[in-house]
């Protein structure tokens, strides 16, 4: 490997042919480089939806209202399927495995106020296990409790890019708003890691938001609780079932109809979603081993003129007593060294511009997007690999050459 005069050969017969190997090189360095950027998307895929998992309890279930497809039991089709402060504390009553449990009523597009700044957010009645559920983070003050609800208060924990809206750098808390034209009191500021779309809302009590800004002090949007960590999505898929079968027979719908109801199982959804990853990331990685094959076909082709143009020089070889395996070995290096080469620059380039480029994103379902040093090594060690592979039957026929028919060849 570390003979002065074999890569003495090998950088004499790349710059006879700079312009073959130039081109053979860049297919491999391509090749490589779209694996890298390919595969930091993929990252930066799986990056985006694990953050939007992560921003809420993944062990958790989020059952909403629909509609019904199918007539039952007297019932018409296409009937609105309206939860409820009952329907929630049945759940809670039936289920002892729950963790966390909150009710929702939600109002689209209401109007904030203080002094002369106004926006419209949207804000959220909950019970107070809903800054677990939804894993809301205090930047100042306290999110809203259970004395809030009991004692009827009128008070409201809003998001951070509430906060920086409407009181533009003035401390909120204490302060008062009014929320579609009533006043209440702020007494927390959260951030949500799931950004300014979850950082722009406002919590009130459940009870309080239901019985001032609602025409139906009882009606929910949404019931979400949060079961046991420990629990598969087998677990999870039995709870959603003892649930649906219990509001079905109170609410007189098909429990098979999927449209009554529209149930968020985030375990089963994250474990969906990991699944496409998984998918793509291979995709990808087909296509990328498949660009690299290219480049390497192109490097065995090169090393296979090579030999032709050496056959002289190898019989020559021979005939002085150089041993099949040492010519195998010259083949062989200058393969390796070819691909390896034109690989790491590749690998480089990738590199860089994923670093240069993936650094700025950060969306909703797309973030960071960046290369695993344990990728980058497998992708080496692929090269090597493919180079020595590359080489092997270039130098298996340089290897049977016979000195006698080397050089009676012109």
């Amino acid at each position: 490997m570390f003979d002065i005069d074999k890569w003495q050969e090998i950088f004499t017969t790349i710059r006879k042919n700079k312009l073959r190997t130039f081109l053979t090189g860049f297919s491999v360095a391509w090749g490589i480089m779209m694996l890298v950027v390919l595969l930091a998307a993929g990252q930066g895929l799986q990056n985006g939806a694990m953050s939007e998992f992560l921003s809420d309890a993944t062990n958790s279930l989020w059952v909403n209202g629909g509609r019904t497809s199918v007539a039952y039991k007297g019932y018409n089709s296409n009937r609105p399927i309206i939860l409820n402060n009952t329907d929630y504390n049945q759940i809670v009553r039936s289920n002892q495995d729950l963790e966390e449990t909150s009710g929702s009523k939600n109002f689209w597009g209401a109007e904030i106020v203080w002094g002369k700044e106004a926006a419209n957010y949207e804000v959220r009645c909950v019970h107070p296990e809903h800054q677990r559920l939804e894993r809301n983070n205090m930047v100042s003050g306290r999110y809203i409790n259970q004395r809030d609800i009991d004692e009827f208060r009128k008070v409201a924990t809003i998001g951070r890019k509430v906060s920086t809206d409407i009181f533009k750098g003035v401390d909120p808390i204490g302060k008062y708003i009014r929320v579609n034209g009533v006043l209440f009191e702020v007494v927390g500021v959260y951030s949500d890691d799931g950004g300014d779309d979850e950082e722009d809302n406002v919590y009130l009590p459940i009870n309080v938001g239901q019985r001032t800004l609602s025409t139906d002090p009882e009606e929910l949007n949404r019931i979400i609780v949060a079961y046991n960590e420990d629990y598969d999505v087998d677990d999870s898929k039995a709870l959603e079932a003892r649930i649906v079968n219990d509001l079905a027979a109170r609410k007189g719908f098909d429990p098979t109809d999927k449209s009554a109801l529209r149930i968020w199982n985030r375990q089963e959804n994250m474990q969906e979603v990991i699944g496409v990853i998984g998918g793509i990331k291979i995709f990808v990685w087909v296509i990328g081993i498949g660009t690299i094959i290219a480049g390497i076909v192109g490097v065995s082709n090169i090393m296979m003129i090579v030999v032709k143009e050496r056959t002289r020089e190898i019989g020559i070889r021979k005939a002085l007593g150089a041993t099949p395996k040492s010519i195998i070995g010259l083949i062989i290096q200058e393969s390796v060294f070819i691909t390896t080469f034109s690989g790491y620059v590749g690998l480089v380039l990738g590199v860089l511009l994923v670093s240069s480029v993936g650094g700025g994103i950060d969306h909703d379902f797309f973030k960071n997007p960046e290369v695993n040093f344990k990728i980058a090594m497998i992708t080496l060690g692929i090269l090597v690999v493919a180079g020595a592979l590359a080489g092997f039957f270039p130098a298996r026929r340089a290897a049977h050459i016979r000195p006698i028919e080397a050089l009676r060849e012109e």
